[in-house]
């Protein structure tokens, strides 16, 4: 087992050059743009209770520029769990991973996040009628893109469905021994979520 940072480090050796000039501590123009052409991103955070990786996506931008250290993350309809929510109250710190569809590039942020219900920023970040019930607002600590080998292994655009995937009905129906889920869950889903997207 490697138990120390010497153990990694010979292993693994040292970094080339632009693994580590990439990283700068405000948004450039150019990680602006992908994060401007980003319908996806992953919310990473950090609580009492352990750790949260939450989906984020939007039929357009995601994620919005407010200033070169600054980004704002709408809070739409979702499970109202707030796992993620509750974490940022009580612990800061963040990090996003953002994916464009057909590229191979990821654009990571590591920073802090603060919740925020202002009603200017709310209606700021209004879809279809309806405002997010809160904003994360996100202070840029750094940015930086990860290499691309991992999307480019997974193929991740190119691969079809796969057809033996379990559905969240299944996987209800499972968990709960037929109490809750189903086929009919699965059958009413895009129905019931296309009344709720926003």
């Amino acid at each position: 087992m490697i138990e120390t940072i010497e153990q990694l480090e010979a292993l693994y050796g040292t970094p080339k050059p632009p693994s580590l000039v990439k990283v700068v501590d405000h948004i450039t123009a150019e990680y602006g743009a992908f994060i401007k052409l980003s319908p996806f991103v992953a919310l990473s955070t950090v609580g009492p209770e352990g750790l949260d990786c939450s989906p984020r996506g939007d039929d357009g931008q995601v994620v919005f520029i407010e200033d070169d250290k600054t980004l704002v993350l709408p809070d739409r309809r979702g499970n109202d769990r707030i796992d993620s929510l509750r974490n940022i109250v009580r612990d800061p710190r963040v990090s996003l991973m953002f994916l464009v569809p057909g590229s191979s590039m990821v654009v990571r942020v590591n920073g802090t996040g603060r919740i925020s219900a202002a009603p200017d920023l709310l209606q700021r970040y209004s879809k279809s009628g309806k405002d997010p019930r809160s904003v994360i607002l996100i202070t840029v600590q750094e940015i930086y893109f990860q290499c691309a080998r991992a999307i480019m292994r997974a193929d991740l655009w190119n691969g079809p469905v796969e057809a033996n995937l379990p559905t969240a009905g299944e996987i209800l129906s499972s968990i709960t021994d037929g109490a809750v889920g189903g086929a009919d869950y699965d059958k009413t889903w895009p129905e019931r979520a296309a009344k709720t997207m926003w």
